[in-house]
This record gives C-alpha cells, sequence and structure tokens, in this order.
C-alpha cells in the first residue's frame, strides 16, 4: 500500500493522477488510479486500490460495461475519444499492446490487454526475456527495467505451446480401481499434472503407463474441479516473481491437457485422489465436486491449538496482493474482488507436546486453492512445515522449547529437520460411482514423515479431545 499511496503524489511522479471512477469488478465507488503514460495523455490503465483489478480502457466491451453500471454513464464520456495506441491482434494468445507498471518499478506489473484474453504475468516476463519487448524502439530483456514518463511500450505476448503428459512408468499406490474410475493414494513431493516447470514425473505421467484417460482440454483452471486445499501445481519451478496474475482462476497454459483429471492435491500433500477413465465418468465425478457432495476429509499438524477446538470458519479466500503464490483470507470479500467463498469446518482430535501442537481433522464444504492452509494461518495455527503460510521450523520450535523439557530439545531439532513439507493428508474420499450409484468411501493412513512427527509429539505429550 505505501507504493501506492506514493503514486498519488503528481510531484513526485509525474503523469500519475487519481479518479473516484468505479471499479467494473468489485463493487460500485472504489477509487481507481489514471495511469498517464504518454504526453498526450492517450495512454491510460486503472487499478482498484482496494483489490488490484486491472483494466484496459482500449477494449470496447470495457466501455459497455463501464456504461451499463449503475451511476457509472459519466464516465465513459471524460476518457479520451480517440486512442492512438491500439492493440492488434496476432493471434489466439499473442497481443502487442502498451504495457505500464505500478509505480513504474517493471514492465510486467501491469499489462494493459484485453480482460478476455487472461495473458498470465509468467508470460509476460517470459516474452521480456525473449526480447519482445521494445521500450521507445529499443529492445528490452531485463524485467526490472524502469519506465519513465512519456515512454512507449511494445510487446509480443509469446505464444505457448500446449503441454503434452507422455506416459512414464512411475509406481503408484492404486487404493481402488474398475472399468471406470481410478482411486490412488498420491505420494507427497509428487506433482498431480504437467504444469510449468513440471513437466515430468507427475502422477498423470505415471497413470498415462499404467492405462489410457480420456482427454480434457481446458482453457483456464475454472475448467477443473476444485477440491480442497486445492493444488500448488501451477507454481512449481516459479519464483513469487513468474506467479500469475490470475482471478483466482487464470490459466497454468492456454489449452493445458489434463488427462482424467477431475480434482487435485498440492505437491506436498498426500492422499486420495480420484481419477476418471472416461469421459461419462469425467463429466459425472466433475459435477458431484461442483455441487459439493464429494467427502473429503483432511488431518494435520498444526503449530499451535486452535481456539475452540472446533469450529466453522467462513472466509472468502483470495489471491495474496504482496505475495502471489500465497492464498489469503479475506473477512469480507468487497476489499478483494476476486476472493471467492470457501468454507470448512474444523475439529482438534488430540493436543500434543503440551499445547504447542494438535491434530486437527479438516472437512471441506467448499475447494479452493490452499484452502486449508489460507484458513489455518487465520486462525494463527499454520500447518507444521508450511514455510509458505508461516508454519516454520522456527515458529514450531519457538512453541514447543518452552513446553518441552531441556534434553527433549535436540530430539526436537532431529524431528523437525525432517519434515520437508506442510503436514497435510487426504485421509477420506467419498463420491457416488458415475454408473453405479454406489456410494464410494476409501481411506489411507498417512506416510512414514507424517507419523514420525507426530509419533515424537506424542512422546513429549498427548492429551485426546472428544
Amino acid at each position: 500500500m505505501k507504493r501506492r499511496r506514493v503514486c498519488r503524489d503528481r510531484s513526485i511522479m509525474p503523469g500519475i493522477v487519481t479518479s473516484s471512477r468505479w471499479c467494473p469488478k468489485v463493487l460500485e465507488g472504489d477509487p481507481l488510479y489514471v495511469v498517464i503514460v504518454t504526453e498526450q495523455g492517450s495512454g491510460w490503465a486503472y487499478q482498484c486500490i482496494e483489490c488490484g483489478y486491472e483494466r484496459s480502457p482500449w477494449s470496447s466491451t470495457w466501455f459497455s460495461e463501464l456504461r451499463e453500471r449503475k451511476g457509472c454513464s459519466h464516465a465513459a464520456s471524460q476518457f479520451p475519444s480517440q486512442v492512438p495506441l491500439t492493440i492488434r491482434r496476432l493471434s489466439a494468445s499473442s497481443i502487442e499492446t502498451l504495457e505500464v507498471s505500478l509505480g513504474f518499478q517493471e514492465l510486467s506489473e501491469l499489462v494493459l490487454v484485453p480482460p478476455q484474453s487472461r495473458i498470465p504475468r509468467a508470460r509476460v516476463q517470459s516474452s521480456i526475456r525473449s526480447g519482445l519487448v521494445r521500450v521507445n524502439g529499443r529492445v528490452i530483456d531485463k524485467v526490472s527495467h524502469m519506465v519513465r514518463y512519456g515512454d512507449k511500450v511494445n510487446c509480443t505476448i509469446s505464444e505457448l505451446q500446449p503441454l503434452r503428459a507422455e506416459p512414464e512408468d512411475i509406481p503408484l499406490n492404486i487404493v481402488f480401481e474398475d472399468e471406470h474410475v481410478l482411486v490412488v493414494n498420491k505420494p507427497a513431493h509428487m506433482v498431480v499434472h504437467p504444469a510449468p516447470g513440471n513437466a515430468t514425473g507427475t502422477l498423470v505421467n505415471g497413470i498415462l503407463h499404467y492405462c489410457s484417460l480420456p482427454t480434457v482440454a481446458f482453457p483456464d483452471t475454472e475448467g477443473l474441479s476444485e477440491v480442497g486445499d486445492v493444488s500448488d501445481d501451477e507454481f512449481g519451478g516459479f519464483s513469487p516473481e513468474q506467479s500469475y496474475n490470475e482471478g483466482v482462476g487464470s490459466g497454468i497454459c492456454e489449452a493445458s491437457v489434463r488427462p482424467g483429471i477431475v480434482h487435485r492435491l498440492d505437491k506436498g500433500t498426500s492422499g486420495l485422489l480420484v481419477v476418471a477413465k472416461d469421459e461419462h465418468s469425467h463429466a459425472h465425478l466433475s459435477e458431484q465436486f461442483k455441487q459439493h457432495t464429494i467427502q473429503r476429509v483432511y488431518i494435520s499438524l498444526t503449530c499451535g491449538v486452535p481456539s475452540p477446538v472446533l469450529g466453522r470458519i467462513d472466509i472468502p479466500i483470495g489471491r495474496d496482493l504482496n505475495n502471489r503464490i500465497r492464498m489469503t483470507a479475506v473477512p469480507g470479500s468487497s476489499k478483494c474482488g476476486q476472493a471467492r467463498h470457501a468454507a470448512s469446518r474444523y475439529r482438534v482430535t488430540e493436543i500434543l507436546a503440551g499445547g504447542g501442537s494438535a491434530l486437527v481433522e479438516w472437512r471441506l464444504e467448499t475447494g479452493r486453492t490452499h484452502q486449508i492452509r489460507a484458513h489455518a494461518k487465520y486462525l494463527g495455527i499454520p500447518l507444521l512445515g508450511d514455510e509458505v503460510y508461516g508454519g516454520t521450523k522456527c515458529m514450531a520450535m519457538s512453541l514447543l522449547q518452552p513446553r518441552t523439557p531441556p534434553d527433549f530439545h535436540g530430539k526436537l531439532l532431529q524431528l523437525f529437520s525432517r519434515i520437508e513439507r506442510p503436514c497435510l493428508h487426504a485421509l477420506v474420499l467419498g463420491f457416488k460411482h458415475p454408473y453405479t450409484g454406489e456410494n464410494m468411501r476409501f481411506s489411507c493412513l498417512p506416510p512414514a514423515d507424517f507419523t514420525e512427527v507426530l509419533s515424537g509429539l506424542r512422546e513429549i505429550s498427548t492429551e485426546k479431545v472428544h
């Protein structure tokens, strides 16, 4: 927020003015920045101060949408009648455009493209590094290049080739299989499907070697039914600067192919996952996820104990504007137009290590990206081993050391040194069989790394919660 406040001062950053126009994405009345980047005032960008939502007025749909909103009919008349800089469509995923950054710091920070294009920021950064961006006619290959007032920027968004999953001989833990569905116990550290940075070694690669699967192509991740603590696979191999500028559902890659995949788990999450072996099963299971009739139970080890020990958290989840690879619980969705409804029920089954940790059971009513991890952080009990959401080893040690005898401290260090992922396991999965209608329910024990930490914490102290 500090950078945004500085940008309001025209004496510090010439060419930037503010305006109280309407945000077409969030609530009517939210203030927007109006950024002028050419001397004639022909280049405009709008960003909501509250949610960071961005729009380009070059799109004709933007004008019509703004006019139709209540109280916004006057706004269109205040825009310049002619815009010398135009957007030229080169192909389905390639655009030449003007782009500008918030505070004029990074070229890729604020990308002015039509909203229907849904081009992720990572692709823009790739274009910059590939020499496809010109500032005042000069090729720029550094994302950190600073643009100045009056600069004219042209960018060609590079075409991404669809990812193709190739069969690989990867051992699979098959819990159940018939001719229509497959239930797999996914190990931790395995990505579910190919994504940028994780093209091989995924669960899909292994399943394709094991059996044939229907090919279902989605233009974006919203075509994929979401399930609890939905995958962070799309972030694998990317730094925070390369994370996607999305809605929450912008595409990993246009026309990504995820054969048979109905839902996902985080790379670091172990446990049960169902895969469709034919198109009817895929459609039927996807509808069950959409209607939230799938039974999903997770268990986790947390830093600290929630209060109360039994409860329901109904807080929307949206992309963290300060860390784009992390989600955050947003009380009051008006503060983030891209936050989505998320509800979880939790129950502490065991208090461990004198209250320094807990074994918590989660039942999901919705499925959002990192839902359990974001809700746990909001409750002040980040998952043990979850470095992204605050469950660091240092935090765990600070909670447990005062509660344990000194001769246990060395054992704690050894115990936590083995944690290389969030301690989260998909324990139970239940659904209706897509052909027979039979209620199917499966469960699997957590893997050794989870049980070793649990046993070590129990040695310090344990208290069952009924």
